[in-house]
């Protein structure tokens, strides 16, 4: 059997980080360069659908995938932006950035 991914809606976000931006697709080590160490990291399981494609036992059978939920393991920095300001969730699948999103507004 095969196994795809579905991909998840990414956030359009970006942080700023000493005057420099991070976006989807970046490093560990390039978000680490530009925003140093995060306030906490957290390994975490995001749902995602998994689509199972069986293999034909016949050349030529059309065979349907098999839909079911999977478990997406992902590691989240958190950055303190200040103040006054929301927490940043930087949320990483393997090395590279996958979407970036406001935490809690820090009093």
């Amino acid at each position: 059997m095969l196994a795809l991914l579905a991909p998840a809606p990414a956030a359009a976000q970006s942080l700023r980080c000493n005057g420099q931006l991070v976006s989807t697709g970046e490093s560990k080590v390039s978000v680490a360069a530009k925003c140093g160490d995060p306030l906490a990291r957290e390994m975490v399981c995001v749902s995602r659908e998994l689509f199972l494609w069986p293999l034909p036992a016949v050349p030529g059978q059309v065979l349907q995938p098999l839909i079911t939920p999977g478990c997406v393991p992902m590691e989240e920095w958190t950055y303190h932006r200040g103040q006054g300001h929301f927490l940043a969730i930087v949320r990483f699948r393997n090395t590279a950035v996958d979407s970036i999103r406001d935490g809690e507004r820090m009093p």
